[in-house]
């Protein structure tokens, strides 16, 4: 079991600078801990599942910000594991 969270290179590798993350608003660090907080207790710190929907994302239009792939990363991946359903996302969302 890996129990890193970030790929330090390559497509799924997060934006840094002078090796310390960038966030470009507050919301994107937060989903970055939401994200943390979700493998390291849903996924025993294996951040393989995470890893797999983000290089989907990114792939699916590599012209999304990346802190966007990494929201929708996130959504696919509690969705698919049974964390929460979409009508309780949505609910969310819409409030």
């Amino acid at each position: 079991m890996n129990r890193e969270l970030l790929d330090v290179d390559g497509v799924a590798a997060p934006p840094r600078r002078n090796g310390e993350l960038v966030f470009e608003a507050p919301w994107q660090s937060r989903v970055f801990g939401l994200c943390a907080a979700i493998v390291e207790t849903c996924f025993d710190g294996d951040r393989e599942p995470f890893r797999r929907q983000l290089i989907a994302a990114i792939a699916a239009d590599p012209e999304r910000p990346y802190w966007d792939c990494w929201t929708i990363a996130l959504e696919r991946l509690v969705l698919e594991a049974g964390l929460i359903d979409e009508l309780a996302i949505d609910g969310h969302i819409g409030s």
